[in-house]
């Protein structure tokens, strides 16, 4: 343990500087949450007057979806980076040193964790920009971003054991895109629940993208539910364990693969 952490920390900081490097990257990716923000904001606003959306501001509602749905985007494809990492064969190389093998998935993992925070906080304050109202105050923005950073962990470790297992990087474009839109229409990004039909409602009461964006709404909210938010994250918590395992699991296996 002595190690372990000094050795994540080290690997962190290292894609962190990747990040640090390319800050037109970080302007792009805000490009699409601004799109869903305001575009898809001001498309579908009379939609609260269907009711069930506990808020009678559309954007009030659409900001928890858009910070959690920008979180999966952008973790999904953390596995092109260690695609990259093996064929320039950077991974190879760290093989040959002591550095934990923990430590090379977990890095990957908590920098793109810790961008996922930023990018969440940033959306928050567009929306605030935009006019959104956050009753649940500081705290429940803080829920949120932690729900986003859970989420993201998840599917980010996927993506990497995903990396490691195909190698090839049509696979990843096409598993990716495969599962971004399934995950982010059943789930209640756009729709209040009450609104759904009954088979959208049950899909995403197993969606964990849906944990994340009810954790959020309800701790932003000026009553929160907070057994509730403490239930979805809890499970997201789990997930995200489950999944770094997974990754560190396969990045063994492909080590004894080289």
């Amino acid at each position: 343990m002595s190690t372990a952490i000094p050795q994540t920390w080290y690997m962190t900081q290292r894609h962190l500087m990747v990040f640090a490097r390319q800050p037109a990257y970080a302007v792009i990716t805000l490009v699409q949450p601004v799109i869903w923000l305001f575009v898809f904001g001001s498309l579908f606003k009379k939609v609260v007057g269907l009711g069930g959306f506990g808020t009678g501001s559309y954007l009030d509602y659409l900001v928890p979806g858009v910070v959690v749905m920008s979180a999966l985007s952008a973790n999904l494809w953390a596995g092109m980076g260690t695609l990259e990492e093996i064929q320039r064969g950077t991974l190879d190389r760290f093989l040959t040193t002591p550095v934990g093998r923990g430590a090379l998935m977990n890095g990957n993992v908590i920098s793109s964790s810790l961008v996922t925070a930023l990018q969440s906080v940033v959306i928050v304050l567009l929306g605030l920009l935009g006019g959104a109202d956050y009753p649940g105050g500081v705290a429940g923005i803080a829920v949120l971003v932690v729900a986003s950073m859970l989420l993201g962990t998840v599917f980010g470790a996927l993506s990497n054991a995903l990396g490691m297992l195909v190698r090839e990087r049509e696979s990843i474009i096409g598993i990716n895109t495969f599962l971004l839109l399934p995950l982010t229409f059943l789930s209640s990004a756009f729709m209040a629940p009450g609104q759904m039909p009954s088979w959208i409602r049950h899909a995403a009461g197993l969606n964990p993208l849906d944990w994340a964006m009810v954790a959020g709404r309800s701790a932003l909210s000026a009553d929160p539910d907070w057994s509730g938010v403490g239930i979805r994250a809890g499970a997201l918590l789990v997930l995200a364990v489950a999944a770094v395992w997974l990754s560190v699991r396969t990045f063994r296996s492909y080590q004894r693969s080289v």
